[in-house]
């Protein structure tokens, strides 16, 4: 799996260096264009997930501890956070959102009836681990219902609603702009509060914040060792973000404003960074500083984790039921609702009894590139020179 994951990797980082020299300047434009503030607000919202809330505060002690992971002393916690989540990954979704808006349609690969069944299991599946990385996170994030004697249920309760939210929202495609745009501004809102009780209510200095945050470039220091799996764990959030990649390209693509393709790349891969790093630094401060989240902090975390969630479950549903027709419009919103709440919640499940990993649906992704790259190359090379 390792191979086939490094395979991937170089793949991906070469076919994305011949886009931006080939067709850098290529206008790309989707058939619902938006203004390049709601296409990254899409992008940002729907790409990411509870985890980049919530996951830092318990890896920061792993990355800090090189006795038992000595893999990780090239670079300091806050840089090896930022390259889990951050800026170079950021260049699959990328990748596939030029192909989805410029190649697909000469293309067509994603319309052979095999490569389509496999396209939306992947999305399907992906959906379902979202939800499941939600349930099985809950216990931590909300540790005050964890010893509760129905904490299970109450749990399983409070997934299955969002669940239910995000396949409601998918009903209608103005949810789209009223979800991203509201997730963006409350993530900015919960970085803006953890400053305030850094530095008004704590009294810290703000000099030192600013220092934390120069740690990032850690990360730029050591790029090469990002590009292929430092180990286990990381491996683990590659497979990850392959198996979004494939299906966020095919949602943001649509919402392309015709933004030439080198600023698309700078709109995918270093606006969303900015705000990470906002986020980790801030994070990594009060972990430094054994600053307490509890209260107020962490029930606003827990809130704009799971708006992120049904964000993205949102544009995943709606993604896989145009590909599918399994639309309201076909079938009304009662049977829409009922069939994929079930699937979803079905999925969830079986995450959770370990019937399915993620690594999986990341393999199956990293197929579906290569065969797509062969298939253009075979198939459809003269609609791609035509390309200007």
């Amino acid at each position: 799996m390792t191979f086939w994951l490094s395979a991937g990797i170089i793949f991906t980082f070469l076919s994305i260096a011949f886009v931006l020299v080939k067709w850098g300047r290529t206008p790309c434009e989707g058939p619902y264009p938006m203004h390049p503030f709601t296409f990254v607000a899409i992008l940002f919202t729907s790409g990411l997930d509870v985890g980049l809330i919530m996951f830092p505060l318990t890896e920061f002690p792993v990355y800090a501890d090189i006795v038992k992971n000595p893999e990780y002393s090239f670079t300091n916690p806050l840089a090896l956070e930022f390259g889990f989540w951050g800026f170079m990954i950021w260049g699959f979704y990328f990748l596939t959102c030029f192909y989805f808006c410029i190649l697909e349609p000469r293309v067509r690969f994603f319309e052979l009836k095999l490569v389509k069944f496999l396209n939306n299991a992947v999305i399907i599946g992906t959906c379902a681990f979202t939800a499941y990385l939600l349930l099985a996170n809950l216990p931590w994030y909300i540790p005050v219902l964890a010893a509760s004697n129905v904490s299970n249920i109450i749990f399983t309760g409070i997934v299955f609603s969002v669940i239910a939210l995000a396949v409601y929202s998918s009903t209608d495609l103005k949810y789209v702009r009223i979800l991203s745009l509201s997730s963006s501004l409350l993530f900015l809102a919960l970085i803006v509060l953890l400053w305030v009780m850094a530095f008004v209510v704590h009294h810290l200095p703000a000099g030192e914040y600013v220092a934390t945050l120069g740690l990032i470039g850690g990360y730029f220091a050591n790029l090469d060792h990002f590009v292929l799996p430092i180990n286990d764990y990381h491996e683990f959030y590659l497979f990850w973000w392959f198996a979004w990649s494939i299906m966020i390209g095919q949602f943001t693509a649509r919402f392309v404003g015709g933004l030439p393709t080198y600023q698309v790349f700078l709109a995918m891969v270093v606006v969303p960074s900015i705000p990470i790093a906002l986020w980790f630094s801030i994070l990594y401060y009060y972990y430094l500083n054994e600053l307490s989240t509890a209260g107020l902090i962490n029930w606003t975390m827990i809130f704009v984790g799971i708006t992120f969630v049904v964000n993205s479950l949102d544009s995943l549903v709606r993604l896989y039921t145009d590909n599918l027709n399994l639309t309201v419009e076909r079938f009304g919103r009662v049977k829409y609702f009922i069939g994929n709440f079930s699937v979803l919640a079905l999925l969830t499940l079986a995450f959770s009894g370990e019937f399915l990993e993620i690594e999986w649906v990341g393999a199956i992704v990293i197929g579906l590139y290569f065969f797509c790259f062969l298939y253009m190359l075979g198939s459809k090379r003269q609609q791609i020179e035509r390309l200007n």
